[in-house]
């Protein structure tokens, strides 16, 4: 028995074998990681009196406090980034000549018309070039400096995150993308890439950061530290807690996780994942950022329902908001492509400088492109009975140029987002989704209300009262942005509960269930994956969507690895020096252990981490290297010295038969999370599947040649 860890005699009989900590850019053993935390319990509750009955209770706390330490901190992370970005941007239009530190709401706290703010002096009010530059001038300034800083110390802090957490949390491992230094240059050059206006947002970045955060903070507690899968519900938790504060909607977040983000959602999971959005939320709502007592800016209340007649507009946003879905996702993705193999890969800066260019000196001319994103989401959303009036939204008159403003401004955004979402700084999808939607969805509702207002006699009015006002246009840009982000994302339950958080309108819940599931349904007809997805089958990571059915004629063997071609390690026959030679010369991940090369009758498998570790630390013993090893302890009196890797190998490996059907073998790698599944007959190896194995099967079957899984 190995004679240099104490719980030896326990993996042995745990029969799922040690592991060392985890090579970058491989998949976890969620089995063996549950097998860890077995035995961790069985080893508390076997401690006697007092002191057992306190660790059992300080290790049921210890799930409690991280969750809890990770959501104040995320909704401090977030009310801070509120805050800065409102300034920053703010910058770009002027300063407020009694604080420079104020931005201009809380320059002109208390004045109905922030346009007649004497405190508030803006850089266009000599000259409208001088405006044009200054604002031009800050925002390549800060995009800038973003790019620079992500390249420079944290290239994992470019783009939403998203992927990659997903990716993560079905347990792939990439080091250092949930780190330290990737948590603290996110943070600020997210704050400096939204106060830019650039056509992005910072809901998936701050899920990016919260998660970093799950991830730093949990690892003072060894339960935590040495158990990946253990790790992966808590990082759970914090993706909700990252859409809690993004969306100020904590149960929102809970079911975004649950939907979209977690490959393995245990009932305790959940309770974590609710407990640590909510709070988040409470951390940020007592930081207030923006003193309104809201925790987003945009968030909004309806005091008029809405007629059946208004369908029939709803439905044709969720059918625009798949075709602006699935055209985004096909041409973003194939900038992305060409980004890999272009020049825009060596000079990441140079393009972040020259799409800032672009937003800004296009973005100004037109006062919707100019705002910040929230600023302008929440004017959008807003009702004309409260007596605002932003920017001519509620004027009676005008209508053409204002509708032709609106549209103008949400094609500006959409080919901007195109080229933004994707380049080397933080940036999010949410939001530009839902401005545009928004944009388009204000524009139709101003024209449908002027329909009604001119021709109030018309059949299709007939349930509108008179003298009350029947068409509300901001329902419409809130309709608009769950329609056009839905398209986008491929969302259903979370983006229904997201928007009815943000409005607090539960009359309007079934409009938005019908124009997202409209906005689904169009956009599948197309391509079935989000962007997100898209990404993640763009960038080779591997990962198996549970949500997905597979339907395959195919069997195990027409897609295993023969055992002609794999190299096998015997139980025995082996020296410390054959097995040494035996990973210098070959570099697959792991190899499957057989009782003789006659018989081929399968014994376990053993990866290359942890025969690596074993043949180490035998040498740091100062054992020769002609020490017999394997699987077999010899029973002979005076055995010499004799290496033992039983304690290292998984002596239960999940097995199939080579007939058993392929869409099967998936639903083990998915359901069960295993990194490997080996084909047997009556005991004897055949072959090997991996989880790589069955993605290039799916891409030769479904997308032949579009995926890449080299990564």
């Amino acid at each position: 028995m190995n004679p240099y860890h104490d719980d030896a005699v326990d993996w042995v009989v745990e029969g799922t074998g040690m592991r060392v900590a985890y090579d970058d850019f491989t998949t976890i053993d969620w089995i063996h990681d549950f097998a860890q935390e077995r035995q961790r319990i069985r080893k508390l509750q076997r401690q006697p009196g007092l002191a057992g009955q306190i660790a059992v209770i300080y290790n049921w706390i210890q799930g409690w406090v991280v969750v809890l330490a990770v959501g104040i901190t995320a909704g401090i992370v977030a009310g801070g980034s509120d805050i800065a970005s409102q300034w920053l941007g703010g910058v770009k239009e002027g300063y407020c000549a009694t604080g420079f530190y104020l931005n201009r709401n809380f320059c002109c706290w208390g004045l109905d018309d922030a346009d007649q703010c004497e405190d508030w002096v803006s850089w266009d009010s000599g000259t409208f070039f001088v405006g044009y530059i200054m604002y031009m001038t800050f925002a390549l300034t800060f995009a800038t400096t973003a790019a620079y800083l992500v390249k420079t110390y944290a290239p994992y802090a470019e783009g939403s995150g998203i992927p990659e957490v997903k990716t993560i949390l079905g347990g792939f491992v990439i080091r250092h993308y949930l780190g330290l230094e990737t948590l603290v240059i996110k943070t600020v050059t997210l704050v400096l890439s939204t106060a830019a206006g650039l056509s992005l947002g910072k809901e998936g970045p701050l899920l990016h950061i919260a998660c970093c955060i799950g991830n730093v903070l949990p690892r003072i507690f060894p339960r935590f530290k040495h158990n990946e899968a253990k790790m992966r519900e808590i990082l759970s938790a914090a993706s909700s807690a990252g859409i809690s504060v993004a969306f100020g909607a904590p149960i929102g977040g809970v079911v975004f996780a649950l939907e979209e983000m977690s490959y393995y959602f245990s009932s305790d999971t959940m309770w974590h994942s609710f407990f640590c959005a909510m709070a988040a939320a409470i951390a940020l709502k007592l930081m207030d950022p923006f003193r309104n007592e809201k925790l987003v800016v945009f968030q909004v209340s309806y005091n008029h329902d809405w007629h059946g007649f208004e369908m029939f507009f709803y439905l044709l946003l969720g059918i625009l908001g798949g075709l602006w879905g699935a055209f985004f996702i096909r041409m973003n993705l194939r900038l992305a492509a060409f980004r890999k193999t272009s020049w825009l890969r060596i000079f990441p800066i140079y393009e972040v400088f020259l799409v800032c260019l672009l937003t800004a000196a296009v973005g100004y001319l037109n006062i919707f492109t100019r705002v910040q994103s929230p600023e302008l989401l929440a004017n959008l959303f807003r009702e004309c009975d409260g007596g605002a009036n932003y920017h001519g939204l509620c004027d009676q008159g005008g209508i053409a140029l204002r509708v032709f403003s609106l549209l103008t401004a949400s094609g500006v955004k959409g080919v901007l987002t195109i080229l933004t979402f994707g380049l080397a700084i933080p940036a999010g999808i949410f939001m530009p989704s839902m401005v545009i939607g928004a944009l388009f969805g204000r524009a139709l509702g101003i024209l449908l209300q002027s329909w009604q207002t001119h021709h109030p006699g018309f059949w299709l009015f007939a349930s509108c009262l008179p003298d009350v006002p029947c068409v509300t246009p901001g329902s419409y840009a809130m309709v608009g942005a769950a329609a056009f982000m839905g398209g986008v994302t491929r969302m259903t339950v979370s983006l229904v509960i997201i928007m009815f958080e943000l409005t607090g309108a539960l009359t309007y819940v079934l409009p938005i269930m019908i124009v997202v599931m409209t906005s689904k349904w169009v956009g599948d007809a197309f391509g079935k994956e989000g962007i997100f997805d898209g990404i993640i089958l763009l960038c080779g990571y591997p990962f198996l969507d549970d949500k997905e059915e597979y339907r395959l004629n195919t069997t195990a063997s027409q897609v295993m690895t023969p055992v002609e071609d794999i190299v096998v390690v015997t139980a025995t026959g082996n020296t410390l020096d054959s097995l040494d030679n035996l990973l210098r010369e070959t570099q697959y991940k792991g190899y499957p252990v057989v009782n003789t090369l006659r018989d081929m009758m399968l014994v376990g498998y053993i990866s290359r981490t942890e025969l690596r570790y074993a043949i180490d630390e035998a040498r740091k013993r100062n054992l020769p290297g002609n020490t017999p090893a394997g699987n077999v302890v010899p029973i002979l009196e005076n055995t010499p010295a004799f290496i033992e890797f039983r304690l290292w190998m998984d002596q239960t490996p999940i097995t199939v038969s080579h007939r058993f059907p392929m869409d099967q073998v998936i639903v083990i790698f998915r359901k069960l999370g295993v990194r490997y599944v080996l084909c047997t007959q009556h005991g004897k190896l055949l072959g090997l599947i991996t989880k790589k194995d069955v993605l290039r099967h799916l891409a030769s079957t479904d997308q032949p040649g579009e995926q890449d899984i080299s990564a």
